[in-house]
């Protein structure tokens, strides 16, 4: 057995078609338990900076390297800084611990495919800076500094709101915060290699929620990336599009459809950030933790103040099963991914195991609505995927615990229509209740009514832009 191997912890709680699930949280308190019995527990801080100055500092423990299982130091550290890279964002890590396991992390992200993909997207598609982790004392650490903001919550006028996603995309006509329309059409972004491709089908949903509107004062999108200043940083649904092709044109195509409405208002967030507004607003609650299960998986946060803060919250790439041959994502190269366990591609690759067969060329989409059908008439086999998946949600939500402060979760999403959804809370209620009491008792769950769930981000996508009232 390896070192890392040791600390992986079965679940009181087993998913029905998943036995061999290794839950973060549960390794992680195992190896930091393991750390603090061998007397000698190696403290470790980093500084996650990014661009505009911000800095997050975080702890943790590892074990000393005379430890007999000192070998899965690095496995652990590496995932614990890939959750804080992902879920907070940075292009440098100051890094106060031993200086050989800097190294090793040095190495990592220098050699390894995984940690190259994490190395560039952080360093030079969003933040645009090399990517770097630089030892240093615990004195030399920046100290921590961020910001909030409020998000949306702007219904003056007449908007337009819109939502994209991997399979479909929506929108919403919305005045003075009243919804007058609302539309889906399916779309299929992620291969296509021409962006106009992408702007013609924004542009379509945008004119026919336009068409309900006597005037357009300001539309507000949601998308799944990383979006500043209304610019595509990095983004799945341009996944297909050739790297140069991305540089001359889809980095600025927001501002592009902005200039085709006479440069109205226009504001586009990451689809996570929006679901989280969306549960605040229909919660009239804040400390919101927002997951949207779609083609991918999209995360936000609202504080407990009712602000955002500028960390990335893409719990697409965040680690949520430390099983060695957990399931792989192609695009990263990694295993064990939010975007494998709570998504579509997640209801795909659990149709076997629970029995369902399906064409092995049918879309994921297709496949989601054979499992909902089936659902909806109490299928056990459909019912299966439900449990498992929400067996995953409840261990998850643990896992965020440690590092979100959060008192509600919202789920979002196409997976989470029909029937389906209960079950996969049930299930992760019982997680929380068997294994994690003291979150029992804190941490609300919820899911929206069924127009919500599909069409809420892109009502509350319409909130976003700034309105002058005059």
């Amino acid at each position: 057995m390896s070192a890392e191997a040791s600390f992986l912890v079965t679940p009181k709680v087993v998913p029905t078609l998943d036995s061999a699930f290794r839950p973060p949280v549960l390794a992680n308190r195992a190896f930091r338990a393991a750390a603090r019995a061998s007397g000698h527990p190696v403290p470790v801080e980093v500084a996650i900076e990014q661009a505009d100055g911000s800095v997050f500092r975080f702890s943790t423990e590892v074990l000393p390297e005379t430890h007999p299982q000192a070998a899965a130091n690095l496995r652990f550290v590496e995932r614990w800084l890939k959750f804080l890279l992902w879920s907070r964002g940075g292009f440098r890590i100051h890094w106060a611990g031993p200086s050989g396991l800097a190294a090793e992390l040095q190495q990592y992200y220098r050699n390894t495919a995984t940690g190259r993909f994490d190395a560039d997207i952080m360093g030079n598609r969003i933040y645009e800076r090399p990517f770097e982790l630089i030892p240093c004392s615990r004195d030399a650490l920046p100290p921590a500094r961020s910001a909030t903001k409020p998000l949306g919550r702007h219904w003056n006028g007449c908007r337009i709101g819109f939502d994209l996603g991997g399979s479909d995309r929506k929108v919403a006509a919305v005045i003075e915060g009243e919804v007058v329309f609302s539309d889906e059409t399916v779309w299929d972004p992620i291969p296509q290699a021409d962006p106009q491709y992408h702007f013609d089908g924004i542009m379509d949903s945008l004119r026919r929620a336009a068409a309900h509107l006597r005037r357009v004062d300001a539309i507000g999108g949601s998308a799944a990336g990383v979006y500043v200043n209304n610019r595509v940083k990095v983004a799945s649904l341009f996944r297909g599009v050739p790297p140069e092709v991305f540089q001359s044109r889809v980095k600025d195509l927001f501002l592009e459809v902005r200039r085709a409405w006479n440069n109205v208002p226009l504001e586009v967030v990451n689809d996570g950030e929006v679901t989280a507004l969306a549960g605040s607003m229909s919660l009239e609650a804040n400390a919101v933790l927002g997951l949207a299960l779609g083609t991918s998986t999209a995360g936000g946060y609202v504080t407990p103040d009712g602000n955002i803060t500028s960390w990335l919250n893409e719990l697409a790439f965040v680690p949520v099963d430390y099983q060695p041959d957990a399931s792989l994502d192609e695009w990263s190269g990694d295993r064990g991914l939010g975007c494998r366990y709570f998504s579509q591609q997640c209801v795909g690759r659990l149709v076997a195991p629970a029995g369902i067969e399906t064409p092995p060329d049918l879309p994921l989409p297709e496949v989601l609505k054979r499992v909902q059908s089936l659902m909806a008439r109490d299928d056990p086999r459909a019912r299966r995927i439900y449990e498992t998946i929400g067996t995953y949600l409840g261990y998850t939500i643990a896992h965020f615990a440690d590092f979100y402060e959060f008192e509600h979760l919202l789920l979002l999403g196409r997976v989470t229509s029909g029937p389906g959804a209960d079950i996969m809370l049930a299930g992760a209620r019982h997680v929380l209740a068997t294994e994690f009491p003291e979150l029992a008792q804190r941490i609300v769950l919820h899911t929206p009514d069924e127009k919500e769930k599909r069409h809420g981000q892109a009502m509350a996508a319409a909130s976003l832009p700034v309105v002058d009232a005059g």
